[in-house]
């Protein structure tokens, strides 16, 4: 199956899209929160041919779940965009912090903070958690956690990121906008092998990122085990699970700039196109 969310910000209505139609979930949940992906995780399925068609022609298109309680993110897990940075491939996972109210629409405009300078592009799988996950005996328990996948864009400003970060990440990260996500969240038995899935991405219609996440250094099923033994994952979190190689911090491209045109695409799970706009 998968979901949506249309409507203007802060008042998405639940969809779900099945056999070419799209279907108002309204009637069986009043959004794709926890609680519903909670219920879709454990066998539930809602019965869209007894749902009402909707025409979402012309509609803004949200981010496909509800304002995630956090979102958790991997850093350098493909070695080549660990080349890129400087750096050898980790040794465990690392961990950052992205605030929740960076989560925006596939669609919607990437806005740069004041006083950035380097403003970055990261297509990356996105993780969507559909069952508390707490202290996992092995990787081999973690993908029954997983409500779902969606292409997750994790925008970075690499200076505040990197020069201003007085020793984290997490305010590089954390701006307003940088986190376009969906369109679709496109439940595990459609995707199939989390590692398995091409990525890619585009600036202004120019190639940037094309890679595979077999490349991972970290797969899914061990992020999601590892991570259990340090915090508590609950349905609605998000995981970022990584970059690859082909971001502006390589120094082969310039830096994003308003005007310019980021596209992420990962398959079987759609495409975004974000416009950069200046902060207002």
């Amino acid at each position: 199956m998968k979901y949506l969310r249309v409507g203007p910000p802060g008042a998405e209505r639940p969809v779900a899209y099945a056999d070419g139609s799209y279907h108002d979930l309204s009637g069986v949940t009043g959004d794709i929160d926890a609680a519903f992906l909670a219920r879709i995780t454990d066998g539930y399925a809602p019965e869209v041919t007894a749902l009402p068609e909707l025409d979402v022609a012309g509609q803004r298109v949200g981010a496909p779940i509800a304002r995630p309680g956090v979102v958790l993110c991997i850093g350098q897990n493909y070695a080549g965009h660990a080349a890129e940075s400087g750096a050898a491939p980790p040794a465990v996972p690392i961990m950052f912090y992205k605030a929740p109210n960076t989560v925006v629409g596939p669609d919607d405009d990437i806005l740069v903070p004041r006083g950035a300078s380097r403003t970055d592009w990261e297509v990356e799988l996105g993780v969507v958690i559909g069952r508390t996950a707490r202290y996992l005996d092995s990787p081999a328990q973690a993908l029954a956690h997983v409500a779902g996948y969606v292409v997750s864009d994790d925008v970075s400003e690499r200076q505040f990121q990197l020069d201003d970060s007085g020793g984290q990440w997490s305010k590089g990260k954390s701006c307003e906008s940088f986190n376009p996500l969906g369109p679709w969240l496109v439940t595990p038995d459609e995707v199939g092998d989390p590692g398995a899935l091409w990525l890619r991405s585009w600036v202004n219609g120019e190639p940037r990122q094309d890679s595979v996440t077999a490349d991972m250094v970290f797969d899914v099923a061990y992020l999601i085990w590892h991570l259990s033994q340090y915090t508590v994952l609950e349905p609605g979190d998000l995981i970022n699970t990584g970059t690859p190689q082909g971001v502006a911090l390589s120094g082969r491209f310039p830096y994003l700039r308003a005007g310019d045109l980021v596209e992420t695409e990962i398959e079987g799970l759609g495409r975004q196109r974000s416009t950069v706009r200046d902060a207002p």
